[in-house]
């Protein structure tokens, strides 16, 4: 029987379209930077409110004051948590930074290259990031190529679950509407790769020299979107 060709690509952002460092050096940052400021002067929108209180639950510290508060956000910026409440604050940070032209989401020319020719060709386009769905719209939706977002027919985060879990990404298959099979995934994470591959789905590991791949992965391997034959699934040439 024919392996089916691929109709989606699902794509990681940190250090698959986009460098790690814009992410640890630029974005978390002017997040930390900004965060007793945003949180002083929002404090009282709803968004904002119900953020910080789910951070304190989130501590089992129901009794944190706005201060304290600040404070285990920021060490939770230091230790990278991946915490809901952080996220959705850094988004709401970033978004005002994007949206002032401070910000510009750093996304690799040839990802962008790649990703419009393929949306040119009829494939679907869809992101999977553990940075909230907010974060993935500004950083795609803000870039020095322009908007993005056009691209793309959905965003994934780990509300869906955790991207090392095989059951996110067969979750994924079935809001897209497809097959595991029929779905490519791509990230510069083999745990990852290993999870959708677990799940059906077929992979291609990306290798922007920011992260060291295992040299035993089983995985395709390439430095950049232009060695991928997305509508395949497969590497078009060692590069």
């Amino acid at each position: 029987m024919p392996t089916p060709s691929i109709r989606a690509v699902l794509t990681d952002i940190e250090g698959t379209t986009s460098s790690i460092s814009f992410v640890k050096d630029v974005l978390f940052p002017y997040a930390k930077s900004r965060l007793g400021s945003f949180i002083t002067e929002h404090a009282a929108d709803p968004a904002v409110a119900e953020a910080l209180a789910e951070a304190r639950e989130l501590a089992a510290r129901p009794d944190l004051d706005q201060a304290g508060t600040i404070a285990l956000l920021q060490g939770w910026i230091d230790e990278d948590r991946k915490a809901k409440p952080l996220k959705t604050l850094q988004g709401m940070i970033w978004e005002d930074g994007y949206r002032s032209g401070l910000l510009k989401g750093d996304i690799y020319p040839d990802a962008v290259a790649a990703l419009t020719a393929w949306k040119a060709s009829g494939l679907a386009l869809y992101v999977y990031s553990s940075g909230s769905v907010l974060a993935q719209k500004l950083i795609f939706g803000f870039t020095h190529s322009g908007d993005l977002t056009p691209l793309f027919s959905g965003y994934f985060d780990t509300a869906i679950g955790s991207k090392l879990e095989a059951s996110s990404y067969t979750a994924i298959a079935k809001e897209i509407g497809l097959a595991p099979e029929e779905i490519l995934f791509l990230s510069d994470n083999t745990r990852e790769l290993d999870a959708a591959r677990e799940a059906g789905m077929r992979t291609i590991g990306l290798d922007r020299g920011e992260v060291v791949i295992p040299p035993d992965t089983t995985h395709p391997i390439v430095k950049t979107f232009d060695a991928i034959d997305a509508a395949t699934g497969t590497v078009r040439s060692a590069n």
